[in-house]
């Protein structure tokens, strides 16, 4: 059974910072690709930032510049770092993994609240 963990949000002010972390594990076959969501009330899920098992990234146009992604293959583990963090960055963010089956696990998302 795949497990996705998701952990490090939190309550910051306005231009402070943010280390999220996510980790699979379970997995029998490898995790290709990981990409980060938020959610914030009343919105749609969108997505921040993406990361290959080669280390290709995509980001949304919202975060460039502020947001950087990363992973440790070696431990299925997925960082995103936060930065300059803004109110309408406020949400809860998940994290999505994807198999070489193409297979999608998701976890139970972590709150990040930015006030100004």
């Amino acid at each position: 059974q795949v497990q996705v963990a998701e952990s490090g949000g939190g309550l910051v002010q306005a231009g402070g910072s943010l280390r999220l972390s996510c980790a699979a594990s379970g997995s029998t076959v490898p995790i290709i690709a990981m990409r980060w969501y938020r959610q914030a009330p009343g919105k749609q899920r969108e997505s921040v930032a993406f990361i290959t098992k080669g280390d290709y990234t995509e980001y949304g146009d919202s975060v460039k510049g502020r947001f950087t992604i990363s992973r440790d293959n070696a431990k299925d583990t997925v960082y995103l770092q936060m930065n300059s963090l803004k109110p309408e960055d406020t949400g809860v963010y998940y994290c999505k993994g994807t198999t070489t089956s193409l297979t999608d696990y998701w976890g139970q998302g972590t709150q990040v609240t930015v006030s100004s």
